[in-house]
């Protein structure tokens, strides 16, 4: 069985412990996740595991020729051919291999004396190729990078045309292809939009080998992972289960550690207001000398809360007031080339108070509309007509990449933030990740992703009623997305938004907009109930045209909130198809009651599923108990048998209990 692991690892950058007598064991068949505080040593810690780093103490060993595959968070970038001929580079292993078959086939032909070792070495690489999918490659290559969101045309094309987050997802398909036994993957999820993610779950999944992974996407962690390492102040602690349940256990665990840390820092003050009193006085001298002493040694053993598991809470300014209706789009229209419309006649109605997700593939046109809705593309055809009092709010990774300036991220924020807010805006900060020093930096000085926050963080010191966010959570760890979702979920007006994060999209979302090539559809309830109808219509079970109008259509203008048509005309049949299909209302009420249904059954399932567990754990027990009557040492000892009979029956009435309760719980699985 493959596998890497290191024991006792040490390593310090200056007088900073990154790792302290770290041990990590990944096999076949690990579903690992890495977490941390930003800078805790995440990435240092996978770049060790991945032999790229070398720790000041400790041992790596890692199975000879076992197949490690890394993937870093951010930097790689591929040119100089298409990319089919990229994909094909990381099956250099295969070609390699092959080199070695045609040398092997040399040395045979001169008939050696050892030609049976040569012999069971030639078939022992050609056992290696095909279990490795050398013979498959090419089809192997094709699904990975159409399942991370490359077209067919996108095979035939230079590397070189591609952007950086699209040259991270050739990075990730290189790494994933070669079916490699180890996968360290820093970040795979940073560059993937939702569809792209929900097929990297999907393969993870199914993927035998074993893996470790960083990511700040809740949802896919909790889908793909069975146990969390987390990193802190060097050492690194081991919870099993997903993540929501490390989270569970970890706010336990902080419980605790917040009352000793309060505790502490009560102590820390008491002693520091002494020192600071009578610390001068020539009487109280000796006292206040011993007092230091106490305050050196707590400062020594100073509990340190995580910066992620903080719990951090702001609200935004008040917003302005404004009427029911909100925004009116009206054949909106818009083209790139003049011949293929990206949205092409799109209506569209939001309320006050709507949490609207603009959902769809890459190219859907996601992004446009939104720039459209907050006034920044003007090159268009239609109308958009917003309600009375209505003031936008809009952020974009491309309005962040405008903020410049000398001065610092306090200063610009501190300069801006309404009076009530200011005291504030350290908090805030440190919610979006500038922690300490960081808030002293200038402008001119800060990464694209820093940019982003900042500019995320000045949006929403503003007082709007319309938010318009394209993208919000990029470059957010979780903890801070956390905090968004709070504050957008306590805002007074209407958000808009575009994200790839499915826990933050299922967390907000109180409507949807589905644009698609030619259609666009929306959907009165919640992203979850979005995705049972998509999955109901891929199954059958419902018609496809629920809340559709095609894109291009002269219907009227609607939204989920109009009143439902005449039985002539119904609301979601395509102007003049005639074709009768299932209100969306009628039948998210339906969607609700198979939901209900479902979830009674899921409660139902887990419960024969822990009998079942519990029916084995008693059984073995039992077995265990009757072979101890083997044993002569019991059976010749009158007490000792007396004793094991008892458990044996004990254990028997456990059993015929736990069987009735199973039978019980079985019969309603199958009405």
């Amino acid at each position: 069985m493959a596998f890497v692991q290191f024991s006792q690892v040490s390593l310090a950058f200056g007088d900073r412990d990154i790792l302290k007598n770290v041990s990590v064991n990944l096999q076949a068949g690990s579903k690992a996740a890495l977490t941390g505080a930003n800078g805790a040593g995440k990435s240092t810690l996978i770049k060790v595991m991945a032999g790229l780093v070398q720790p000041d103490s400790g041992s790596r060993v890692a199975q000879k020729d076992a197949r490690i595959s890394y993937l870093p968070q951010s930097g790689l970038t591929h040119q100089g051919c298409t990319l089919r001929e990229e994909a094909d580079k990381a099956f250099a292993f295969g070609y390699e291999l092959n080199a070695e078959l045609e040398r092997i086939g040399d040395e045979l032909k001169n008939n050696p004396p050892n030609t049976r070792s040569l012999l069971e070495k030639h078939d022992a690489i050609l056992t290696e190729l095909e279990n490795s999918g050398w013979n498959r490659r090419a089809v192997t290559a094709e699904q990975v990078l159409i399942g991370l969101g490359f077209s067919h045309a996108d095979l035939e094309r230079r590397t070189e045309e591609f952007s950086g987050g699209w040259q991270m997802r050739i990075a990730l398909a290189k790494a994933l292809m070669v079916n490699p036994d180890i996968l360290l993957l820093d970040e795979p999820t940073n560059y993937l939009d939702i569809e792209a993610r929900a097929w990297l779950e999907k393969f993870l999944n199914d993927y035998k080998g074993g893996f470790l992974l960083v990511s700040h996407d809740r949802y896919f962690l909790d889908h793909t992972i069975n146990v969390v390492y987390e990193l802190f102040n060097g050492d690194l602690h081991k919870y099993p289960g997903n993540f929501t349940h490390y989270e569970k256990a970890r706010a336990v665990e902080l419980e605790t550690l917040i009352a000793q840390y309060e505790q502490q820092q009560a102590e820390i003050a008491k002693l520091e207001d002494f020192i600071r009193r009578f610390g001068v006085k020539a009487t109280k001298a000796a006292q206040a000398q011993e007092r230091q002493k106490m305050l050196d040694k707590l400062r020594e053993n100073e509990i340190v809360i995580p910066e992620n598991l903080k719990k951090i809470h702001f609200t935004f300014p008040q917003a302005p007031h404004a009427g029911r209706l909100i925004l009116t789009l009206k054949g909106i229209t818009k083209s790139y080339d003049g011949a293929s419309p990206v949205l092409n006649n799109l209506d569209l109605l939001v309320e006050n108070g709507d949490r609207l997700v603009v959902a769809g593939h890459n190219g859907a046109g996601k992004s446009t509309l939104l720039r459209i809705i907050a006034g920044v593309d003007s090159d268009f055809s239609g109308e958009v007509i917003l309600g009375a009092g209505v003031s936008i709010g809009y952020f974009s990774q491309d309005n962040a990449e405008s903020l410049k300036g000398s001065q610092t991220i306090l200063e610009l924020l501190e300069s801006e933030a309404p009076l009530e807010l200011i005291p504030r805006l350290r908090d805030m900060l440190g919610a979006f990740l500038f922690r300490g020093d960081d808030v002293f930096k200038s402008i001119d000085v800060l990464s694209g992703g820093e940019k982003s926050r900042v500019a995320l963080l000045r949006l929403l010191l503003h007082p709007v009623n319309l938010l318009v966010l394209d993208e919000p959570t990029n470059h957010l760890d979780m903890h801070s997305k956390d905090v968004l979702m709070d504050a957008l979920k306590d805002f007074g007006g209407t958000v808009i938004f575009v994200s790839h994060d499915r826990g933050f999209i299922e967390g907000l979302s109180t409507r949807v907009l589905e644009l698609k090539p030619g259609a666009y559809r929306t959907f009165p309830g919640d992203y979850e109930y979005y995705m049972q109808r998509l999955e109901d219509e891929a199954n059958g079970i419902i018609d496809g045209g629920g809340g559709c109008l095609p894109l291009g259509s002269n219907a009227p203008l609607r939204s989920a909130f109009s009143p439902t048509p005449s039985a002539g005309t119904p609301r979601n049949a395509p102007s003049g198809s005639g074709k009768q299909v299932t209100p969306a209302s009628a039948t998210k009420q339906n969607w609700e009651e198979q939901k209900k249904l479902a979830a009674e059954r899921r409660k139902i399932e887990r419960e024969v599923e822990s009998l079942e567990k519990g029916i084995e754990t008693v059984e073995n027990k039992l077995k265990e108990a009757q072979n101890k009557l083997s044993n002569p040492d019991v059976y010749t000892n009158g007490e000792k048998a007396k004793a094991v009979q008892q458990e044996i029956d004990a254990l028997s009435a456990q059993l015929d209990e736990l069987n009735v309760r199973w039978e019980t719980a079985a019969e309603k699985l199958e009405a």
